[in-house]
């Protein structure tokens, strides 16, 4: 239970109180380096838990649970920071909404259908979409701790965009399988 790939997903949820402090005050770049920095360590961990069980033989079922949970603590915190800050905001809104509003609905979905012993595997489509997210919430953060390159947080928000439409064609489809299963 206690194996390194377990840990560092804990450390990640551990870590999330420690990234929402460093995005508390707006204007402060300092504080938006250090969530940055943490953000990007904590991306590093998201990678190496998962690669370090498969190549291990240490997958868990507490790390199955706990991953996808640790990814969704991470980027709902951060887009809730982002809005707070307004570094999210206008008719990008929108888009944060899309994402928290997708990734609430599938975990409901996923724990439905575990119900009826029906497996959804992560999709290839799915996986670029998470990545996309990644970086647009890392780009926006990084346009914080940078407020003289206005394009870096141009790019954030064009990325957190592209996301949003991954996130809806990745949660129709995740939706579509769901639907297969309800009477």
């Amino acid at each position: 239970m206690w194996t390194l790939p377990n840990l560092l997903t804990l450390s990640r949820i551990v870590a999330v109180p420690l990234l929402v402090a460093s995005l508390w005050w707006p204007g402060w770049p300092a504080g938006y380096a250090i969530a940055f920095a943490l953000y990007c360590l904590m991306g590093v961990t998201d990678y190496f838990d998962g690669y370090l069980a498969r190549a291990q033989g240490t997958v868990s079922k507490l790390g199955v649970f706990l991953d996808p949970i640790a990814d969704k603590i991470m980027i709902a915190a951060v887009i809730l920071m982002l809005v707070g800050t307004h570094d999210i905001g206008g008719i990008h809104l929108i888009a944060a909404l899309i994402i928290l509003l997708r990734e609430i609905a599938v975990s409901g979905l996923r724990e439905f259908l575990a119900q009826l012993q029906v497996s959804v595997p992560v999709s290839q489509l799915a996986k670029w979409k998470t990545t996309l997210q990644l970086m647009a919430l890392g780009a926006l953060i990084l346009a914080g701790a940078l407020p003289a390159l206005a394009w870096v947080h141009s790019v954030g928000l064009a990325a957190l965009w592209g996301a949003a439409m991954l996130t809806l064609v990745t949660g129709w489809d995740y939706l579509r399988v769901g639907l297969k299963h309800m009477d």
